[in-house]
C-alpha cells in the first residue's frame, strides 16, 4: 500500500493561523518536505513537531521527487509544504505533483492561508473575478508586456513583488493602464501589517515617503467600466498593525 501525499498550507506569517489539521498530519507523516527547512524548523519548533524535514526547491527538486516517490511506494506518508501559504502558488511543488499524480500516488490537499485570498478579501475591489499572475518580472521590457497583456483584463489583478522593485513597477503599470485604483498589502498577518488603498499615484507617494519592507501583495483594479473611484486616498498613518502573535 502506497503512502499519501499531503500539500499542507501553513502560515504567511502569523503562527496561530495554523490549522489543527495541519499540525496533526504534519505530526504523522514519515517526513516533511519543505522549500526552506530552516524556516519551517521554526514552525515545527513552535507546535512540537518532531518529524525529520528534508529540503525541496527548484535547484533539487528532479533528484528529491524521485526520492520522495520511492518513500511513498513504500508505504511512507510525505507532507509537502512551502515557506509560507498554500504550496504550488508561485512556489516548487508543482513537478512533485504531477508526478506523484503519473505513479498514482494518492494526493490529500489540506487548505489554510494564501497571501492571494487574504489580500482579496480586504482589498476592496470585485472579488466575484480576479486573476493572479505571480511575480512581476524582473527586466525592464518584459515587465512593461506583462502589464499590456493585462490591460484589458477586466477582473481584479493581484500580483507579487519585491519591496526593492514596487516602485518602478507603480510607475509601469501607470503608463501601461492609467492611474488605476489599487490595493497594496505588505507583511500581511504580521506585526508590521499595512494595508494602502488608492490611485497608483496616490499609493507611489506614500511610499516614497517610508521605508519599504516586507513582502508584497498587489492588486489591480481591472478594467473601469466607469470612471468614478471606488477609494478615497488613504492618510500615511494608515495601518492595520494590531497582531503581537508569533510569526516567522
Amino acid at each position: 500500500m502506497t503512502g499519501t501525499l499531503y500539500i499542507v498550507s501553513t502560515p504567511i506569517g502569523n503562527l496561530e493561523d495554523m490549522t489543527f489539521r495541519a499540525i496533526r498530519i504534519l505530526k504523522e507523516v514519515a517526513i516533511i518536505a519543505a522549500e526552506d527547512t530552516r524556516r519551517t524548523q521554526k514552525l515545527c519548533t513552535y507546535y512540537h513537531i518532531g518529524t525529520p524535514l528534508t529540503s525541496y526547491h527548484d535547484f533539487n527538486k528532479e533528484e528529491k521527487t524521485d526520492i520522495l516517490l520511492h518513500r511513498l511506494q513504500e508505504g511512507s506518508s510525505v507532507a509537502l509544504v512551502c515557506d509560507a501559504g498554500t504550496p504550488l502558488i508561485s512556489d516548487p511543488g508543482f513537478y512533485l505533483v504531477r508526478q506523484a499524480i503519473k505513479s498514482n500516488i494518492p494526493l490529500i490537499p489540506i487548505p489554510g492561508p494564501s497571501s492571494v485570498l487574504t489580500a482579496l478579501c480586504v482589498s476592496g475591489l470585485p472579488t466575484d473575478r480576479f486573476i493572479f499572475e505571480g511575480f512581476v518580472p524582473r527586466k525592464p521590457g518584459a515587465r512593461d508586456k506583462f502589464f499590456q497583456n493585462l490591460k484589458e483584463e477586466k477582473g481584479t489583478i493581484i500580483v507579487f513583488e519585491t519591496q526593492h522593485r514596487i516602485l518602478k513597477t507603480l510607475q509601469v503599470i501607470t503608463a501601461v493602464m492609467g492611474n488605476r485604483n489599487i490595493v497594496l498589502t505588505r507583511e500581511l498577518t504580521k506585526l508590521n501589517e499595512e494595508i494602502l488603498r488608492g490611485e497608483i499615484e496616490e499609493v507611489a507617494q506614500q511610499l516614497k515617503e517610508k521605508s519599504i519592507k516586507g513582502e508584497i501583495t498587489l492588486l489591480i483594479q481591472g478594467l473601469p467600466q466607469r470612471s468614478k473611484r471606488q477609494f478615497e486616498p488613504v492618510p500615511e498613518s494608515t495601518s492595520t498593525s494590531t497582531h503581537h502573535s508569533p510569526t516567522f
